[in-house]
């Protein structure tokens, strides 16, 4: 057993290993994580082997999270360090030692998404629950300098850690320039966009329309339960929207000629597994500048930002990357030499391996 212990919201596959093995999945940041610690990992499915009537009555209640705090609370004196992977786990345990176990508890390591929405602040403001945070990993700079400022804590204990994305599977010497499943040649330039989460494809859809290029808009996500929101709205005859495997995703960032990243204006990085995934695979971003998004793209270097809802500028800046595909080109190689630098999964543990 190692003494550190790893949250994963969510249930691991049992042949995530092999899959890894085989190239047809990324290496998950759970799985470098576990091996560059090295941690032991609780998911949902081994939180629930341990859990006891009571735990299974705590799920029921609260949800597979609230499971997962439960579990960890039970298992601190095993540990010296336990690793919460967002709020959603993080919160309730340190609620747990809050109620039961004020001074005798491990060092909690807690990655943070969004602190700044109401019903956390209440919760973080009425329990003092940053005193059993030891250290908030934030990955962007707006949310870093929120928790800082909103609960006056040093700048050892709220550390900004760019996102990362695995720079191996996702390279362009990785694709073998096949079109993905069920995506049809076309003479048009294609560009692509990605994911759910916070996505404004109305936005996109509008500022499209009519343009000499297919645009493949990959509405689905591992994570998001957000709703796709192309649905209801008219779709021009040059978008297709459509689902695609990672494996099939890699290959669609490979026949395009650059990602549109579209987001409603949120406080958290939104879009960063996209962004990313398209850098490294040597593809330039335009992207909605929010405020949480606005560490990934370098401006003029790695992409360029358009602002939020705005169908007209994001025209403008996708009809001049049409015009000028080798300026897409050259901020595209400069993503990936950044990518290479700082916001792959070698860099991304060896951050955390210092906190430990």
């Amino acid at each position: 057993m190692n003494d550190i212990l790893l949250t994963v919201s969510g249930v691991i596959p049992g042949d995530v290993e092999a899959q890894i093995e085989r190239g047809e999945r990324p290496l998950a940041d759970y799985v470098a994580m576990r091996r560059g610690f090295p941690a032991d990992v609780l998911d949902y499915r081994a939180a629930r082997q341990q859990a006891g009537w009571f735990g299974r009555l705590i799920e029921r209640l609260a949800g597979s999270n609230a499971l997962l705090a439960w579990v960890c609370f039970n298992l601190r004196r095993r540990y010296r360090v336990i690793f919460t992977d967002g709020e959603q786990v993080g919160l309730p345990l340190a609620l747990l030692f809050w109620l039961l176990d004020r001074k005798q508890r491990p060092r909690h390591l807690m990655i943070v998404h969004i602190l700044s929405v109401p019903k956390k602040l209440l919760l973080m403001d009425r329990f003092g629950l940053q005193r059993f945070i030891d250290v908030f990993f934030t990955y962007s700079t707006w949310q870093q300098r929120f928790i800082q400022q909103r609960w006056k804590l040093p700048p050892e204990r709220v550390v900004f850690t760019p996102f990362m994305v695995d720079a191996d599977f996702f390279c362009p010497q990785a694709a073998d320039g096949e079109l993905p499943a069920g995506l049809a040649p076309d003479l048009r330039p294609t560009i692509c966009a990605v994911g759910l989460e916070f996505r404004d494809y109305p936005t996109l859809l509008r500022a499209v329309e009519g343009l000499p290029v297919r645009v493949v808009i990959a509405a689905a996500s591992p994570w998001s339960k957000r709703e796709d929101t192309t649905a209801g709205h008219a779709v021009p005859e040059n978008v297709v929207v459509q689902r695609f495997s990672q494996f099939e995703l890699r290959r669609l960032y490979a026949c395009s000629q650059f990602l549109v990243m579209p987001l409603y204006n949120v406080e958290f990085q939104a879009g960063v597994t996209a962004l990313l995934e398209a850098m490294a695979m040597e593809r330039a971003v335009i992207c909605t500048r929010t405020l949480g998004q606005t560490d990934v793209v370098v401006e003029g270097v790695t992409g360029v930002y358009v602002p939020p809802g705005d169908a007209s500028a994001l025209r403008a800046a996708i009809q001049d990357w049409l015009e000028r595909p080798e300026e897409a080109e050259r901020m595209g190689k400069a993503g990936r030499e950044r990518i290479e630098a700082e916001m792959n999964l070698e860099r991304y543990v060896d951050r955390f391996k210092q906190y430990l």
